[in-house]
């Protein structure tokens, strides 16, 4: 059989499936979707445990905190949502809006996030009345699996369409490519190889742009509170969330403050710059590509790649910086427990460096501010160009959505067209579905042409 073949016949299993699921009411709907996410909390342990021994990456008990804090959040998001028929009206403007299927679903997912993500896509697909195909990446694709196989028998007591989540075995970049073409939606999580792919299948897709979370500290925080949460979101999962803290942007004058909170908070800092270019040789290629041998690993074994000795407990590198932007790759994107400081005078100084490490990678991802200054909040979310501003909070654990912000809670964070994406907001529920618009004619007086140029 072909890798054309066997992705057809996939194909043909979700068609039908989604055809008798269109006919689904928003309670049975609910229930299904329900089931998607129940199924990952109560099997957390099994799946993070088996996602360690599958990637060696990341930490198995975050990796259960992640299985189910998401599986909580999301669910909590989706269960009051209306997706099915009618789902709002507009009175005033004589509107009607009527969800409909998109159809079939091909979600590409990441061995960093092989558990969440697939979950996390299915219960958007499933919301909207849709199938969905996973492709797992080829280094997760066991741990990737039995996710799904739980899931689908839990789903069989439920009666529901067989083969609404299918997911490709033997995965590979020629089966990927093959479902990214039949598809109807393509959702790419992973490296930008992927995205750019996915916007290449000649179908709908939402990707993902690369991550490069700056942190600014403002002068007026309790800085051993700030730095908790900021060594906090570093350390989860040793570092590889996109949405994961990279730097500290601190006051020059508070610079020596905050990098005695941080090591109060479990943080090593290193200002030699002779050892600090041990990291950066360890943590970057000649080429400037980050070393796949540090992505996911402890803070002693990203050290010990390093040829540098840290204290055992240590949670946290923080590596002093020669420079912003292009003049100190320590400034792009560390996938583990590794991160840059910076100093600033004033304010606007802060703004310049991060937007200037996000020029180099990670524009329209998220950056993170600690500060109780209104005018400076809002100033940094109208100049820096991220699609997410975190604000006293985790960046790493809360920028994709959690139960103490707004943020929809989701894996799939769009990074606008500063990422090359096509949405700036975390993916949803109302990215999977069509809407329909009934228009009426509305009782009100039409403005004359006077009244309109007026």
């Amino acid at each position: 059989m072909t890798h054309q073949e066997y992705i057809l016949g996939l194909l043909e299993n979700a068609k039908k499936a989604q055809r008798e699921f269109e006919s689904y009411t928003q309670e049975q709907v609910d229930a299904i979707v329900k089931v998607v996410a129940k199924t990952v909390y109560d099997n957390a342990e099994e799946l993070a445990k088996m996602a360690i021994e599958e990637t060696r990456m990341g930490v198995y008990e975050d990796k259960v905190a992640k299985n189910k804090g998401k599986a909580k959040v999301i669910w909590n998001n989706l269960k009051d949502k209306k997706s099915v028929g009618i789902i709002d009206t507009d009175e005033e403007q004589g509107l009607m809006y009527v969800a409909k299927p998109i159809g079939i679903i091909g979600a590409v997912t990441p061995t960093t996030n092989p558990i969440v993500t697939p979950m996390c896509n299915a219960m958007f697909a499933l919301k909207g009345r849709n199938a969905i195909v996973v492709a797992p990446h080829p280094r997760s694709e066991m741990c990737s699996r039995r996710t799904v196989e739980l899931i689908n028998k839990e789903l069989e007591k439920l009666n529901a369409p067989k083969n609404l989540i299918q997911i490709i075995h033997d995965s590979s970049i020629e089966r990927t490519n093959e479902l990214m073409k039949v598809v109807d939606v393509v959702l790419a999580t992973g490296g930008m190889g992927v995205v750019k792919a996915a916007y290449s299948s000649g179908k709908p897709s939402y990707g993902v742009g690369a991550g490069n979370v700056q942190v600014i500290l403002d002068r007026d925080v309790d800085y051993l509170d700030a730095t908790a949460k900021i060594i906090a979101g570093r350390k989860f999962d040793n570092g590889i969330i996109c949405s994961g803290e990279q730097t500290i942007i601190a006051p020059n004058d508070k610079y020596d403050e905050v990098v005695k909170a941080m090591e109060a908070n479990g943080a090593y800092y290193i200002e030699e710059q002779s050892v600090v270019d041990k990291f950066r040789k360890a943590i970057f290629t000649e080429k400037g590509i980050i070393n796949k041998d540090v992505v996911g690993q402890s803070v002693q074994d990203v050290a010990k790649l390093a040829g540098v000795e840290v204290p055992e407990d240590t949670k946290v590198i923080l590596l002093a910086t020669n420079g912003i932007g292009k003049e100190d790759i320590l400034c792009k994107e560390k996938m583990c427990p590794v991160m840059a400081a910076f100093k600033y005078d004033t304010f606007d100084e802060a703004l310049h460096i991060a937007q200037t490490n996000l020029d180099l990678e990670g524009r329209g991802h998220s950056t993170a501010v600690h500060s109780n200054n209104v005018e400076h909040i809002k100033k940094a979310g109208v100049y820096l160009t991220v699609s997410r501003l975190v604000v006293n909070a985790p960046s790493s654990t809360t920028a994709g959505g959690s139960l103490t912000n707004g943020f929809a809670p989701s894996t799939t964070l769009g990074c606008g067209t500063w990422g090359n994406n096509a949405i700036s907001e975390n993916l949803d529920y109302k990215h999977l579905i069509n809407v329909s618009r009934i228009g009426m004619v509305i009782d009100k007086k039409v403005p004359t042409d006077e009244e309109i140029w007026a």
